[in-house]
C-alpha cells in the first residue's frame, strides 16, 4: 500500500499538479501498469508461502474445501488493493478545489481500474499457485504479467492469427480504455469478471491436484 501511494502520489504530481490538468485518464492509464509490478508483491506468499514453511499441510487437511482456500486467500489481496485505490480518492479531491469533477465519469474510471487490478491478482494467484517458494512466485508472476503487457504491444502491429487471439482473451490493458473515456462498457466488466473466475478456478484445480497426489 506504501509503495502504490508513493508512485501514484508520483505519478499524479507529474501528470496532473505539475501540469495543472484536471484530466485523470492519463493519470490511470499510466497506474494500470503499476499493477504489473505489485501484485506479485500482493500474492507472492499466499500460497508459495505456505508451501516454503509447510503450513500448507494444515490447509491441505483441514474441513474446508479448496475453493474456501483460494477465495479467501484472493478477497484478502484484493480488500488490500481496493483499499489502497480507496485511498487514491485523495487525488480527485484536491483537483475538485479548483476544477469540476464528473462524478459519474470518475466513477467509471474507478471501475475499470478496480477490474483490472482484480484481473491480475486472480492471474497471479494462478501463476504463484504452480511455484514452491514465494521468490519463484514473485520472478513467475512478474515475467508472466510483463509478457501480457508485451504481447498487447506486439499485437497493435501484427497481423499473425494467434497474437491477434492471444490478445484477444487475455489483453487485460486494452479492457481498460473504455473506462478511461468514461464509457460504462457491460463487455469489458463481463470480460474481467470471467476472466477471474476463470483463474480461480484454475488455481482451485492445481491445489486440489497436488491435495490428491500427496494424499496418494
Amino acid at each position: 500500500m506504501f509503495v502504490f501511494l508513493s508512485l501514484s502520489s508520483l505519478i499524479f504530481f507529474l501528470n496532473n499538479l505539475n501540469s495543472l490538468s484536471s484530466d485523470m485518464s492519463s493519470f490511470f492509464s499510466m497506474m494500470s501498469y503499476v499493477w504489473m509490478l505489485l501484485t506479485p508483491v500482493l500474492v507472492m506468499k499466499l500460497i508459495a508461502g505456505e508451501r516454503k514453511s509447510m503450513t500448507d499441510q494444515l490447509l491441505l487437511t483441514s474441513p474446508v474445501t479448496m475453493a474456501d482456500i483460494i477465495l479467501g486467500k484472493y478477497f484478502a489481496a484484493a480488500a488490500v488493493l481496493l483499499l489502497s485505490i480507496l485511498m487514491s480518492f485523495l487525488y480527485p479531491i484536491l483537483i475538485s478545489f479548483q476544477s469540476r469533477i464528473h462524478l459519474s465519469e470518475l466513477s467509471t474510471v474507478y471501475l475499470g481500474f478496480m477490474l483490472q487490478g482484480c484481473a491480475f491478482i486472480a492471474f497471479d494467484l494462478m501463476i504463484s499457485s504452480l511455484c514452491k517458494n514465494p521468490m519463484t512466485a514473485a520472478i513467475s508472476t512478474f515475467g508472466a504479467n510483463m509478457f501480457l503487457w508485451l504481447a498487447s504491444i506486439a499485437s497493435s502491429g501484427s497481423s499473425v492469427f494467434l497474437i491477434k487471439e492471444f490478445n484477444r482473451y487475455f489483453n487485460l490493458y486494452e479492457r481498460l480504455v473504455p473506462f478511461l473515456s468514461g464509457q460504462l462498457s457491460i463487455a469489458n466488466i463481463v470480460y474481467y469478471f470471467i476472466f477471474c473466475i476463470v483463474c480461480l478456478y484454475a488455481s482451485i484445480q492445481i491445489i486440489s491436484s497436488r491435495r490428491w497426489s500427496e494424499v496418494s
